[in-house]
């Protein structure tokens, strides 16, 4: 059983309020409104519904997959709310930051230390991240629009560096 099935990962299509909310999140306005705020709002959402639901699931329709990574300054604990696209058995994660020009910085965490912990709806794993091969990388590229038609949008503005895409795997 891979790691998508295990954690119970899945796309339900969005109703009509949800992709107004993805396509306002895909422009340039909308992804930096969501850079400054999702991450709070996700907090909120998930404590009160004590992790039965995300910021992004309710407004878009979009499941989140919370990441916990090692600090590669720090060393503490950083967990990021980010969306998966399925890759076979699997998930993968991109570092697209909101379309943004810089890398995020649990990018960085992964390449130091590629041990992670990932969970989804109260289901926790400890996964190890390695960076997408050739074939898997294309792959993901194409999928992430049908999971999320901002991918598409941020892959345009994203200039000066590729978008990093780790593949996870059970530890």
């Amino acid at each position: 059983m891979g790691l998508a099935a295990e954690l119970s990962y899945q796309f339900k299509r969005p109703n009509p309020f949800q992709r107004l909310m993805q396509a306002f999140g895909s422009t340039r306005a909308g992804a930096w409104f969501f850079s400054k705020t999702l991450r709070h709002l996700d907090d909120v959402v998930g404590r009160l519904s004590r992790g039965r639901a995300s910021a992004p699931g309710v407004l878009a329709g979009l499941p989140v997959l919370e990441v916990t990574t090692t600090g590669r300054k720090s060393g503490l604990r950083r967990t990021s709310h980010l969306i998966s696209v399925p890759v076979r058995e699997t998930l993968a994660i991109l570092g697209t930051n909101f379309g943004q020009t810089s890398t995020p910085a649990w990018v960085f965490n992964l390449e130091a230390d590629p041990h992670a912990e990932v969970s989804f709806k109260g289901r926790s794993m400890s996964v190890i991240a390695r960076p997408a091969e050739e074939a898997e990388y294309a792959e993901v590229m194409l999928n992430s629009a049908s999971v999320y038609g901002g991918y598409a949008k941020y892959r345009q503005r994203i200039t000066g560096r590729r978008v990093r895409i780790f593949v996870l795997e059970p530890a």
